[in-house]
């Protein structure tokens, strides 16, 4: 019993995946109902709990940025913001250029109504009334977007009116979303993924999909290498610094961040790291923290360049006018990631569905493919952390103050139990 949980959750996914191309020719057609059964269920839950999931991590987020280091706080978050977005669109022109070849014209028109298993599921869940007799409907208390902006109104409003309550149930509220995350979504994720790759094996699709996948694997890994060049020739040319060695002096902290695949547990490497390319204690204590929490260059390369491939495979809208808004938002939903392994692809699931227009399949294959690259993620995350904070350093000239200088400011810092120091446990 100690071994199972001692699997990674990385590890549960391979086998997930295994098991369900490996059984899908082969499954009996009750069973399989049944295991439809479960994914039809668990995606209607997904839906559910995706703009409350949005609305409990983006509120006290923006929030929690509104307090502390004055304009120093707004010009590193919106540093962070722009790295991370800069990535996405790489990733997005990357993308187009080297999958549009090879991934159209999959004959996936779209992967949820692809199949041809034979297989169905004896409950259907779903946001709205259908034909079936046995569908059951779970329609969300409210919208992605309507989430999404209610989030930000609230969110400036804790800041501008600093109460206290307000703030502390807001960051309760979180607390009680990302438990749903990580003690029920996360692991009922293998289960999903099973579902999905046994449904695709038994149609004949799922060896297609893994090996177009494999490419798109291989140039997301590529594409962290060249954000993180990026990201260091333009800190070098800013601070004077060589960018290869600047690079070179992060390796601890890229290398734990592989390890933990957690940015949290990874700020004492990197922040020792960050301070060897010349940057101030008072400058590393700030940003690498913060940053932590807010900068995800590396979280927006995957995301961006498995959502490309899953679109252009079912034959979806690719064009830039289409993309970009659900870059712009997706940095947003970068901020308030939750810490556990699949955290900002569980954010991120939203924006997905609602602007993308990805069903179930689609969301459960970009969890796989996300979770597979998780820990390389992680490592240009915090990696690119240092990167910032050597331009802060130069902003700042090396002082860069995190004391509160208002009084209410410390009862709201005392709400959250925190200042600079992020939530999040991983990406």
């Amino acid at each position: 019993m100690k071994f199972l949980k001692s699997i990674p959750l990385l590890g549960w996914i391979i086998v997930a995946i295994i098991l369900g191309i490996l059984t899908g020719p082969i499954m009996p057609t009750g069973l399989g109902n049944l295991f439809l059964t479960y994914n039809s269920i668990f995606s209607g839950f997904l839906g559910f709990i995706v703009p409350l999931i949005i609305l409990g991590l983006v509120m006290p987020a923006i929030a929690e940025l509104g307090k502390g280091a004055g304009k120093w706080l707004g010009i590193t978050a919106l540093i962070a913001y722009g790295s991370t977005v800069l990535a996405g669109l790489l990733a997005y022109v990357v993308s187009r250029w080297l999958f549009t070849a090879p991934l159209s014209g999959a004959s996936f028109e779209t992967l949820n109504e692809g199949s041809e298993s034979g297989f169905t599921p004896y409950v259907t869940v779903a946001a709205s009334a259908g034909d079936s007799a046995t569908q059951i409907v779970l329609e969300p208390v409210i919208g992605v977007m309507s989430a999404l902006v209610l989030a930000f109104v609230i969110g400036i409003g804790l800041t501008a009116f600093r109460s206290t309550v307000l703030f502390r149930g807001a960051v309760e509220f979180r607390s009680i979303i990302e438990s749903v995350i990580r003690r029920i979504i996360v692991p009922a994720l293998p289960l999903f993924i099973f579902g999905i790759f046994m449904d695709l094996s038994a149609s004949g699709a799922a060896v297609v999909v893994i090996t177009r996948f494999l490419l798109v694997a291989a140039v997301a890994f590529g594409l962290t290498l060249v954000v993180l060049l990026a990201q260091y020739s333009v800190a070098g040319g800013m601070t004077g610094r060589n960018p290869f060695k600047a690079l070179w002096n992060m390796r601890d902290a890229y290398f734990t961040a592989l390890g933990t695949s957690s940015s949290a547990a990874t700020i004492p490497v990197t922040l020792a790291s960050t301070k060897k390319n010349g940057v101030s204690d008072s400058v590393a204590g700030f940003v690498v923290p913060l940053c932590a929490t807010i900068h995800l260059s590396g979280s927006m390369v995957k995301i961006t360049c498995f959502s490309i491939a899953v679109l252009l495979l079912t034959g979806g809208d690719v064009s830039i006018g289409s993309y970009l808004p659900f870059i712009l938002m997706l940095g947003i939903m970068m901020i308030a990631a939750p810490g556990v392994p699949g955290g900002a692809i569980a954010a991120a699931a939203g924006l997905l569905a609602q602007m993308l227009g990805f069903g179930e399949a689609e969301v459960g294959l970009m969890f796989a493919a996300y979770i597979a690259l998780d820990s390389f993620g992680t490592a240009t995350n915090v990696t690119g952390d240092g990167a910032i904070a050597m331009i802060m350093n130069k902003l700042t000239r090396g002082h860069l103050g995190t004391q509160v200088q208002d009084p209410e400011d410390e009862e709201i810092q005392s709400a959250s139990g925190t200042t600079t120091e992020p939530h999040t446990l991983g990406d």
